[in-house]
């Protein structure tokens, strides 16, 4: 059961991604170009997802188990430490230069986009690489 609801929210997501535009590279693109022909759509986007994670994550943090009965795992810190900052950083930079971010890369790689398959080598490289020597 908590494989279905996983592909479920998985699915409902993915689809929320295309619908909103940020599987597109080229909109993404053109949303962070701030300086050239920039489209604010995906402000819109972002706009109306805080709320609704806000809301839900609220929910959730009152909660101690999930409606399937499992433990509720939700980030403890809220620290703002040098390891946030330069991840946060790279996270832009790789944002800013593909168009793409880990969600929507996952919704791109199954359009077969070989910019989404270099983007995911890459990330799954990063993960890698933390793993190894980032903790």
């Amino acid at each position: 059961m908590h494989t279905f609801f996983a592909l479920l929210a998985g699915l409902i997501f993915g689809i929320g991604l295309i619908i909103g535009g940020m599987s597109n590279p080229a909109k993404v693109l053109a949303f962070l170009d701030l300086a050239g022909n920039w489209d604010p759509s995906l402000a819109l986007v972002m706009g109306g997802a805080i709320p609704v994670s806000a809301i839900a994550f609220y929910w959730a943090g009152m909660r101690r188990k999930s409606f399937l009965g499992h433990a509720m795992h939700l980030p403890g810190t809220r620290n703002l430490d040098k390891r946030l900052v330069i991840g946060g950083i790279l996270f832009g930079i790789g944002w800013g230069l593909a168009g793409i971010c880990p969600g929507p890369s996952l919704v791109l790689l199954g359009t077969g986009a070989w910019k989404a398959l270099v983007f995911v080598a890459a990330m799954l490289a990063g993960m890698w690489v933390f793993e190894k020597v980032g903790k």
